[in-house]
Parts: structure tokens; C-alpha cells; sequence
């Protein structure tokens, strides 16, 4: 098979490290929002079987169709959403599943009319450039931050980086990664009474619609996740080089995936960026017409963690916190500094793209959006204040 002679081992590790930092960066949120619509134990199991199978199926099998490496994830700031909705509001599983279904037929919409992909290509390419590097440079900022409380192994790690830059650059990832999990087994940091071997089974929920759950879950949710996980999924997709990869059909194939799955628990998926950045990266391999085997490695293992859920859930869990920023930020430096030196690589963009980056990376959030879509729309009102064309009136 083509798919085994283009993968290499920086591809699949490339791939593990994605699922480990989008996993453990956000798994607590996803139990959060499941608890708050009063999910059991085997509820929450339930919630990540939809969810495993959902991201890992839509990441891998278009990835190995279309030879492009295709990211698929949930909505962070969408659980974070249902989170803070579901407890203010009391509503049931019921409702909140009616509400996933809503949400996911809005996201076909988008994606089966294209509206999206229109908007998005009209967007300067030092814009979308600026606002992956913001999104991005927020884990690049707390990798160091982590030597607060793991110096030792920060240090450790930003070496053995370093040197494998220096002498193995395809593998410093790898030989980071070794080394990483290495010194937490010697040290005691790896908590293996987390794993557990058992399989996840799904529990289907009848979903029940209403007009509350519609305006305080759907929309809120739908929202969202077009605007802090699509949009700069596409910049991370537009960023990397891969301009005929066919957008519109890839959100409508997440829509879709909800749609079927939002009975079992899941409640959005869409385009990646973060971990995107780290599959498409020159890190994962050096030929970027072979980087789709990173993502369809990253679509196998989040399959793998549908079916035995709790198993690999406490795997990757059982890794130290700093441990995943680290790796997360060392893993992204080539995806930040790209897109920097493409944001302000043309002076008539330099500012409105500088002005992308530092609001998308504070990480501001108004009127429960977050600060990717302001960061794009600051940048867009600078373009046009600069470049806009003034009549001048006749004497």
C-alpha cells in the first residue's frame, strides 16, 4: 500500500503527539460538559466513543483519500459552551442532543453551500498567517511556562530538542518525546494506575428538541465552532500549502459525522488547527505530499480511543501536564515561526497581520466568541482603514 511506503516514524509520531496534546489539553472540558447535562460514568464513555470515532474517522479516511493530511477534532471552546450552558440552564441529555443535532445540521449548511470557504478566501494570506501563529504561539508561550513547575524536565526536553535540531532534525520530536516519557517513568511522574483495559459502549440517547436548547446550546455552539475552530483550521490548512484541499466538503463530512453520532455524544467536530499545525508540519515529514500518513496515524489512534475508551483515556492522561505543554510547544515552533515570516513578510500587511497576531493570542473572548474570529476581524477593519480609498472631493 502507498500509505506504508510514504510513512516514516517522524509521521507516526507526529501523529501520537497530536492526539496526545489535543486530547489532554481539553479531555477535562469534554467531561465537564457531559457532567453538566447530568451524564453517568457510562454516559461520559459513551460521549468519547461518538467523539473517538467521529474525529478519527474523518481525519483518516479523507487524509488517505485525498493524500493531504485532513485534521479533525472536537470544539474545545464548544464544550467550554455546553459546559457553562448546561449548568445555567438545567437542561437534560435529551435536549442537549437535540441541540447537537441542530448545530450539526447548521454546519452542513455552511459546508454543503460553501459559503464558508468563500469567506475564508477572500482573507489575506498574512492575516490567516498571523492568526495561526496566534493560535499557535499561546502552547509555544506555555511550554516554557511549565518550568515553573517541572524545570528539570523542561530543560531536559528544550535540549535533547535542540541537539536532535542540530543532528537529527526529522526526529528531534521523537527524540524529545523518548526522552520526555523516559525521565517521568524514572522519576515516578507517570501514573499507570490510570489505565485501564476495558471497551467503551455506546448508549444512545433519544434526542428531544426545544426552543430554549435551540437558542441557548445550537446556536452558541454552532457559532463557536465555525468561528474559534474552522476558521483557523483553514488558516492552518491555507498556511501549510495545501490550497485545493476541498474545504467545504471536509466541514459538510464533520457535520455530517455529528449528525450520526450526536446520539452517542457527540457534540461537534471540525477542523483542527493546533494539531493540524504539528501534522503538517516539515516535522512530520520532510515531503509534504507524504504528510497525509501523520494524520491518518493521528484518525487511527483516536479510533483506538473510541473503542476502548477508558483505556487509552487513562493512557494519555497519565502523562505529566508539563509533560504535554512541552512537547506541544516544541513540536509548534516550525508552525510559529512560519507563519510570523509569512505575516509580516509584506509591509503593506505588516501591521494589520501584527494586530491578528497579538489579539488572537490574548485570547480575548466578547460576547462568548473567542479571539481567533476577533483577531481576523481587527486585522480586517486595519486593512481596510489603511488601504481603503478616499474620494477626494473637486474644488
Amino acid at each position: 500500500m502507498p500509505f506504508f511506503r510514504d510513512l516514516n516514524l517522524s509521521a507516526a509520531t507526529a501523529g501520537f503527539v497530536a492526539v496526545l496534546v489535543g486530547f489532554t489539553s481539553s479531555v477535562a472540558i469534554v467531561f465537564q460538559a457531559a457532567q453538566a447535562f447530568g451524564a453517568t460514568p457510562a454516559q461520559i464513555t459513551s460521549w468519547m466513543w461518538a467523539l473517538g470515532l467521529g474525529m478519527g474517522l474523518c481525519s483518516a479516511v479523507p487524509s488517505l483519500i485525498l493524500r493531504q493530511p485532513v485534521m479533525v477534532a472536537w470544539s474545545t471552546p464548544g464544550a467550554a459552551v455546553l459546559a457553562t450552558a448546561g449548568l445555567a440552564g438545567g437542561f437534560t441529555m435529551a435536549q442537549a442532543v437535540g441541540a447537537f443535532i441542530v448545530s450539526a445540521a447548521l454546519i452542513m449548511l455552511v459546508g454543503a453551500t460553501g459559503w464558508f470557504e468563500r469567506i475564508m478566501n477572500r482573507i489575506p494570506v498574512a492575516i490567516a498567517s498571523a492568526l495561526l501563529a496566534g493560535v499557535l504561539a499561546r502552547f509555544g508561550l506555555q511550554a516554557f511556562a511549565a518550568a515553573q513547575t517541572a524545570l528539570p524536565l523542561v530543560l531536559l526536553m528544550l535540549f535533547v530538542y535542540l541537539l536532535g535540531r542540530r543532528l537529527m532534525p526529522r526526529y528531534a520530536v521523537v527524540l524529545t518525546l523518548v526522552a520526555a516519557v523516559g525521565y517521568a517513568v524514572l522519576q515516578g511522574q507517570f501514573n499507570s494506575a490510570a489505565v485501564t483495559l476495558e471497551f467503551a459502549r455506546p448508549i444512545f440517547t433519544m434526542p428531544e428538541f426545544s426552543l430554549a436548547a435551540t437558542v441557548s446550546l445550537a446556536l452558541p455552539l454552532f457559532v463557536v465552532t465555525m468561528a474559534s475552530q474552522n476558521l483557523p483550521g483553514v488558516a492552518a490548512i491555507r498556511t501549510a500549502g495545501y490550497n485545493n484541499m476541498p474545504i467545504s466538503r471536509v466541514i459538510t463530512l464533520t457535520g455530517v459525522a455529528t449528525l450520526v453520532l450526536a446520539p452517542f455524544g457527540a457534540f461537534a467536530l471540525n477542523l483542527s488547527a493546533i494539531t493540524a499545525a504539528i501534522c503538517m508540519g516539515p516535522e512530520a515529514h520532510p515531503d509534504p505530499q507524504k504528510r497525509y500518513t501523520a494524520a491518518a496515524v493521528c484518525g487511527g489512534i483516536y479510533v483506538l480511543i473510541g473503542l476502548f475508551g477508558a483505556a487509552i483515556t487513562g493512557l494519555l492522561i497519565a502523562f505529566p501536564q508539563e509533560l504535554v505543554l512541552a512537547i506541544a510547544g516544541l513540536a509548534l515552533l516550525g508552525s510559529i515561526g512560519g507563519g510570523l515570516h509569512a505575516a509580516l513578510r509584506e509591509d503593506s500587511h505588516r501591521e494589520a497581520a501584527l494586530i491578528t497576531f497579538l489579539v488572537t493570542l490574548s485570547g480575548v473572548v466578547i460576547a462568548g466568541i473567542g479571539s481567533a474570529f476577533w483577531g481576523v476581524v481587527a486585522g480586517a477593519l486595519a486593512l481596510l482603514i489603511q488601504h481603503f480609498r478616499f474620494r477626494t472631493l473637486p474644488p
